[in-house]
């Protein structure tokens, strides 16, 4: 007689539950794209050509430009240099990190570090290569292949 009672209640809990099931939060869309209602969007949407943006109806636009990098370097930054070799003088100063150097705000990479040491005034060869990955989180980096005290 008793599991005739409680049987009731344990059948309006897991229907309770059950109801409640999918009700979480509702999905984000992703970061570019403008908020759709499923009464407005079409099932499918055209595909759009590379190097399209999006005006804010969601429809595809050429005419407007894609961004892919800053068009000046960071303020206060070394100002850009070309690619090939380029001499630097300069007096050597210590990075925020361990065993960092640093020159008109460039990140000097290799060289003699016999030469290369803070407070030195130095002529140092090299070229700047964004790649480079390093833990000096200062400065753009300066592959030096020759120094000398200046």
């Amino acid at each position: 007689m008793r599991a005739t009672r409680t049987a009731p209640a344990a059948l309006a809990a897991i229907l309770f539950v059950a109801g409640c099931a999918g009700n979480g939060p509702a999905p984000v869309p992703p970061v570019g794209t403008a908020p759709t209602s499923a009464a407005t969007t079409p099932a499918t949407t055209p595909p759009r050509p590379p190097g399209a943006s999006v005006t804010p109806t969601g429809e595809p636009s050429e005419d407007l430009p894609v961004p892919t990098r800053p068009a000046s370097p960071k303020p206060g930054g070394p100002s850009p240099r070309p690619a090939g070799p380029t001499t630097l003088t300069g007096t050597v100063v210590a990075g925020v990190e361990l065993n960092c150097l640093l020159l008109d705000g460039y990140l000097l990479i290799g060289g003699d570090r016999t030469v290369l040491r803070a407070g030195a005034r130095v002529t140092v060869t090299g070229r700047t290569d964004r790649e480079v990955m390093s833990t000096c989180q200062q400065g753009t980096p300066f592959v030096v292949t020759a120094a000398k005290p200046a």
